[in-house]
């Protein structure tokens, strides 16, 4: 299985409008963060999309414009669902598939109620929505792919797909998806800076998850320029975690 980073900055994206801090003025194009956001190519050649925030456009050109056969959605705020209008190439042969919670559809069909009209206007995208509930296994073609309860300002989801989990937004971890995650080849998961935020895993806390999780490696997103410089950061972790960017590929071991 092979992932892609398409993002991994926080809401505002790194650098931020205004900031002249040290991250944002970096040239390190690591230090360059969209808004978080992951393609899944899996072995059985299914694409499948995780959030599509409101870089997508760019992103997904950057990647010369891959088929995508779905998109899962953590949760519905704007950094993880403001760009779910540039998916309308993807609708060209009917309704594309989006599987997310009950929550999160109904903000979708509230912010961009013209792809789900009675009367579409020609070109509109449109989407065919499957509820997923966490713990509750679904299947994508031959893959497998387990929604998991995740805290954030409020329950979210994470997804399961074989020996990949990804995580983001996540304050706390309830016992049961972390004894579900146990032992797994490749934990993505947030980190937002060196500080405590009321909703978002410091790096602290990213970290003592990854220990109890026990991953064969880990790699870092959702990332604000607070966390500090790729540089800087990446030579203080542990050895199996790693500090994602945008445009990183790597591959999850079966």
């Amino acid at each position: 299985m092979k992932v892609t980073f398409l993002g991994t900055g926080t809401s505002t994206g790194v650098p931020q409008i205004g900031c002249d801090c040290s991250v944002c003025v970096s040239p390190d194009a690591r230090d360059k963060r969209t808004r978080s956001s992951v393609l899944v190519e899996t072995d059985t050649g299914l694409n499948i999309l995780i959030d599509c925030g409101p870089d997508f456009y760019h992103q997904i050109l950057g990647q010369n414009s891959p088929a995508l056969q779905a998109a899962l959605l953590t949760h519905s705020h704007y950094d993880h669902v403001g760009g779910i209008d540039d998916l309308r190439p993807y609708c060209k042969n009917g309704s594309f598939p989006v599987y997310c919670q009950n929550d999160v559809a109904h903000d979708l069909r509230t912010r961009v109620p013209y792809c789900f009209a009675k009367k579409l206007y020609p070109g509109v995208p449109t989407f065919d929505i499957t509820y997923v509930d966490p713990y509750v296994p679904f299947h994508i073609g031959e893959v497998c792919i387990t929604p998991l309860e995740v805290m954030h300002h409020k329950p979210i989801l994470g997804f399961k797909i074989e020996n990949l989990a990804y995580i983001t937004d996540c304050k706390t971890l309830p016992n049961r998806t972390i004894q579900t995650l146990k032992g797994i080849d490749t934990l993505i998961i947030n980190a937002l800076r060196i500080k405590p935020h009321p909703s978002h895993q410091s790096l602290a806390e990213a970290l003592r998850v990854i220990e109890k999780i026990h991953p064969r490696v880990a790699y870092l997103t959702h990332v604000s320029h607070q966390l500090g410089r790729h540089e800087d950061v990446s030579p203080i972790l542990p050895e199996n975690v790693f500090l994602a960017y945008d445009g990183l590929q790597i591959f999850v071991k079966n």
